[in-house]
C-alpha cells in the first residue's frame, strides 16, 4: 500500500518532518511519499493563504508522476481543498482535521485544538463544522508561534503548546489535537504531563487511510463528490514547468 502526504506548503523540511511522523504511524507494508507543491505559500496561515494552498495541491495532485498510490492525506490543519480533492482523485482522501476530530471523539466525550496563531482558528473551526465533529469541539486556541518557529526552538514550542492546552483542558476538554502537521511528535512529549490523550493528526489520518484501504473503501460518487463535469480548465503554470 502506498500513501501520497501532501504538504500544504512549500516548505521541503515541513514535508520531511511530516513524511517521519507518517512513516513512524504506518503499518508494515505501507510506504508514505511526501509531496510539496511547487508553488503557493511557504506557510499556511490566515485564509489567503489556504486558498493559495488549495489550488496548489490540488495543481501538484493533478500533475503528479510518481508510483501509483492508494490514498492520500491531506496534511493541513483547517487548509482548504478537501472536498476539490475527493472529486480529483479515485482513491482514498483523509484530511488531518477531521481524522484528528474523528479519533479524538471516539476517546471522550469533549475535545479541544491546540493550533499555531489565533488568525486559523475560524478555519480550523470551519473545517470542523463541514466534517460534521464541530459539535464536540469546546475551544481551539492559539500558542502564538507561526507555523515556520515550531521547530526553530522545540522546548519553546512544547512550552507554549502546554500553556495554550492547558486552557483547552480548563475549557472541559477530555481528548487534544495536535492543530498543525508541523506539531507532530508533540503528542509524545506533552501527553503525560497535560493527563489526557493528545491526537496527532498525521497519524490519524494514517491510519484511517489504511483502514479504508483495506476495507476496499473509496469515496462515494453518488452525490457531493461526482467526478467534475468534463470541461476546459485553464491551470497556472508553476514557474520553469510549463
Amino acid at each position: 500500500m502506498r500513501i501520497v502526504v501532501t504538504n500544504c506548503n512549500t516548505t521541503q523540511e515541513m514535508t520531511e518532518e511530516i513524511v517521519r511522523g507518517a512513516r513512524a504511524a504506518a503499518g508494515p507494508g505501507t510506504a508514505v511519499t511526501g509531496l510539496t507543491p511547487d508553488w503557493g505559500p511557504e506557510s499556511a496561515e490566515g485564509w489567503l493563504d489556504s486558498y493559495l494552498s488549495a489550488a496548489a495541491v490540488l495543481d501538484a495532485l493533478r500533475s503528479y508522476g510518481g508510483p501509483p498510490y492508494d490514498a492520500v492525506v491531506l496534511a493541513g490543519f483547517g487548509e482548504h481543498g478537501r472536498e476539490g480533492v475527493r472529486e480529483l482523485v479515485d482513491v482514498p482522501v483523509v484530511d488531518i482535521t477531521e481524522a484528528a476530530a474523528h479519533l479524538a471523539c471516539l476517546l471522550g466525550r469533549r475535545y479541544g485544538v491546540v493550533t499555531t496563531l489565533d488568525r486559523s482558528r475560524g478555519q480550523i473551526e470551519d473545517s470542523l463544522e463541514t466534517a460534521g465533529v464541530a459539535r464536540n469541539c469546546v475551544a481551539v486556541a492559539g500558542t502564538g508561534l507561526g507555523v515556520l518557529d515550531l521547530a526553530a526552538d522545540p522546548g519553546r514550542t512544547e512550552a507554549a503548546f502546554v500553556a495554550a492546552a492547558e486552557r483547552v483542558r480548563d475549557a472541559g476538554a477530555e481528548v487534544l489535537v495536535l492543530g498543525c502537521a508541523g506539531m507532530t511528535g508533540l503528542q509524545r512529549a506533552v501527553g503525560e504531563k497535560l493527563g489526557v490523550p493528545v491526537v496527532d493528526g498525521v497519524g490519524a489520518a494514517v491510519k484511517l487511510a489504511e483502514s479504508l484501504v483495506a476495507l476496499g473503501l473509496t469515496t462515494s460518487r453518488a452525490g457531493s463528490y461526482r467526478k467534475p463535469l468534463t470541461k476546459r480548465r485553464t491551470w497556472g503554470a508553476a514557474p520553469g514547468r510549463p
